[in-house]
């Protein structure tokens, strides 16, 4: 009987340690709770900030065509350049710029490229988002179906680099050109949009196409 009060001052101290781990236990759940909650929370606000900046970076890219019809029929009327009211790839129609079968620009296409690209390049880097979005201008030479495909690939990438090549030049000056020159690439399509066996003055043309950062078109796909 002598050892009855230690036995009960034993239990006791189990009883407080088993409270004890309890307690420890508790608080671990407690903070694991909290930590996961927090980290849902974070998911959550970053979700809507990409879901924000997709939204704007559609917005953006949606307006971009209207701007630039809008901007080019207010300073080059009756030009001739067709804009795609979804994509904004722009057609020039060969005759603006070149002689036919020649890759040289005539005098009158140079003096239309002194007005055309001072706005299409502006309208590109009034946006941000925009600038950080396109990664490439791409400069398309095509022609028709008339003549052999090789003559007809070379003389598309021969007008296509004149094109570029005027931009570079010194003769053409703009607040954007810098940046802009960053972004071009010259293409030669030649006869592969054609009309098949069709000899059709519109399929000759320069055109100006964007291209977009991959990740993010598929997010908008999405």
């Amino acid at each position: 009987m002598a050892n009855f009060p230690d036995y009960e001052i034993d239990a006791e101290e189990l009883e407080e340690q088993d409270s004890g781990v309890w307690l420890s236990i508790g608080d671990l759940m407690s903070s694991l709770l909290m930590f996961f909650a927090l980290l849902f929370i974070t998911a959550q606000v970053q979700l809507l900030h990409k879901q924000d900046e997709l939204q704007k970076y559609k917005e953006a890219i949606d307006q971009l065509p209207v701007k630039i019809i809008k901007a080019l029929n207010e300073t080059i009327p009756n030009s001739g350049i067709i804009v795609h009211p979804e994509t904004g790839d722009v057609s020039l129609d060969n005759r603006i710029l070149f002689d036919e079968g020649s890759a040289s620009l005539k005098p009158e296409g140079k003096q239309f490229l002194q007005q055309f690209i001072p706005i299409y390049s502006q309208h590109i880097f009034s946006n941000t988002l925009l600038d950080q979005q396109i990664i490439r201008v791409i400069i398309e030479g095509h022609t028709s179906s008339k003549g052999s495909d090789s003559d007809n690939m070379e003389l598309s990438l021969r007008r296509a680099l004149s094109v570029s090549d005027y931009i570079f030049s010194d003769e053409i000056n703009f607040p954007t050109k810098e940046k802009f020159q960053k972004k071009l690439l010259a293409s030669g399509r030649g006869e592969i949009d054609a009309e098949q066996q069709t000899d059709n003055p519109s399929d000759r043309k320069v055109m100006f196409r964007f291209e977009f950062r991959r990740e993010n078109l598929t997010e908008l796909l999405k």
